[in-house]
């Protein structure tokens, strides 16, 4: 829903009045605040977890370009992701929908047998955010993991709105970062000197993020909405020589021999290295947008796709202190899984150093960004606008009941979170009838002690939601009991 007619008011003096933002001769604010819509800029790293950057507490891995963004903006600390793995959560991203409504609940591989033949597509029918954006004027491009349709499907990204498209198509593809090709334009780019080896001679997360920026050169007369949805810090462990220098031989290292991913001899320096490589192009894109003049017209968001991955012989979580206090990683609806970091950076318009407890999730940002750019979202959609809380407008803002997840994958799990409380049913595919666990976050953010029994009348309020928030799958193998998986 938009803000109220009062926080209207309140963003558009801000536009047009102290932000940066000149009257010129004759100009009234109604002029200036009719000028050009400011340009959107989503980042998302792909299985960073809560504490893994800078101004979360991390100690070892150095993020300065974002927790810079963090000191001029605000940062938030109860922000989720929309599920626990990569597709499901980009699907209530895109449509905002949240993961009881959304269509994608899992990972699930198209085209079997056919390599990298994509994810399950969303349907035609889906109004994504880049199909808003568009339709306001917006030049729409997305540089990284798409994961939500194959080329010429459904849902492919120049069919949901996107006017440019480079990278990953297909996530599984994304499990290399030295790949034979990339998608550009729904077309196979081939990169010579790349095998899909252990390494080659173009890194694709530098070619993406070189791309990435191309685009907003060529759209800097233009109101653009940049997805910069990066492939980092997804395994494999892969990172050009000259970014791992900084970090080898800090710490003792296990090698990892490679059952899974590719092999690395120092897969510690090789994790904080790639994250601080994907902290650098966030650095570079600023430079970029000072460089054009376009940095106070501009509004970025960095967050997460879900938790830091579980396989810990490669992300060694523990050492980094990848999720804090939190419960559980990649793949479980415990916080660790599922609360992100989130970012938001506009100069003049939001207050820097800014931390704020309001409780958002990816299924939100579609209205948000319709509440920006002054359009309706679509009747289906459950997110919230928290463009009040950006503003500084706490008045304004409207709250959930309640944030809903349905993720089929990892055994079958929801989640409900309902102020400080948090239900959650797990191995629901063995067992439909899972009893709930209940946690106080205020009192429990680890949530190691299980209240559901003395809190019933929570436990039942929770369990009810669980049952009427949730619309059955419309494929069938997302139903729980009969699901497949794949990787993300």
């Amino acid at each position: 829903m938009p803000v109220s007619r009062l926080n209207r008011r309140h963003f558009l003096r801000l536009t047009a009045a102290g932000c940066g933002l000149s009257l010129l001769p004759g100009m009234t604010r109604a002029d200036a605040a009719a000028q050009r819509p400011p340009n959107i800029v989503f980042i998302m790293a792909d299985d960073l977890g809560w504490k893994e950057l800078g101004c979360y507490g991390q100690e070892k891995i150095k993020t300065p370009c974002i927790d810079r963004m963090a000191a001029e903006g605000m940062r938030f600390t109860q922000y989720y992701a929309g599920s626990a793995v990569c597709a499901p959560s980009r699907c209530v991203l895109m449509t905002g929908k949240h993961g009881g409504h959304a269509y994608v609940r899992n990972n699930q591989a198209m085209g079997k047998g056919e390599e990298f033949a994509g994810q399950l597509p969303i349907p035609a029918d889906e109004v994504t955010v880049a199909e808003l954006l568009k339709s306001r004027g917006y030049a729409t491009g997305c540089f990284g993991k798409w994961g939500l349709g194959a080329p010429g499907s459904s849902g492919d990204p120049l069919t949901q709105g996107f006017d440019r498209f480079y990278g990953y198509n297909c996530q599984s593809h994304a499990h290399n970062l030295y790949p034979r090709f990339l998608v550009n334009q729904g077309e196979r780019e081939p990169l010579e000197g790349n095998t899909r080896g252990v390494t080659g001679a173009q890194y694709a997360p530098q070619r993406i993020a070189d791309a990435m920026l191309q685009f907003v050169r060529d759209h800097k007369d233009e109101p653009f909405f940049l997805y910069y949805p990066t492939v980092i810090p997804h395994l494999a462990l892969q990172v050009p020589e000259e970014e791992l220098a900084p970090y080898k031989g800090l710490w003792e290292e296990t090698p990892y021999t490679g059952e899974s991913y590719q092999p690395h001899p120092t897969p510690r320096a090789c994790y904080a290295a790639m994250i601080s490589f994907m902290d650098k192009q966030v650095g570079r894109l600023f430079a970029l947008l000072k460089e054009l003049g376009l940095d106070n017209n501009t509004i970025v968001f960095f967050t997460s796709d879900n938790g830091t991955t579980h396989l810990v012989e490669q992300v060694d979580y523990e050492f980094f202190d990848s999720v804090g206090p939190l419960r559980g990683l990649k793949g479980s609806l415990y916080e660790g899984g599922i609360r992100v970091p989130m970012v938001a950076w506009w100069p003049g318009r939001i207050a820097p150093a800014t931390v704020s407890e309001h409780v958002a999730a990816h299924y939100d940002v579609l209205a948000t960004l319709a509440d920006l750019v002054g359009a309706e979202p679509p009747a289906s959609a459950d997110g919230i606008s928290f463009l009040p809380t950006l503003l500084g407008d706490a008045r304004a803002q409207r709250r959930h009941e309640y944030l809903f997840w349905d993720f089929t994958g990892y055994g079958g799990q929801l989640a409900v979170r309902m102020g400080k409380w948090k239900g959650i049913k797990t191995d629901l595919v063995k067992n439909p009838e899972a009893p709930l666990e209940l946690y106080n976050l205020e009192e429990d953010l680890s949530e190691s002690t299980n209240v559901a029994g003395k809190y019933p009348d929570i436990a039942g309020r929770i369990g009810r939601i669980m049952l009427e928030g949730r619309s059955l799958p419309e494929f069938e193998a997302f139903r729980f009991g009969e699901y497949l998986e794949a990787g993300g």
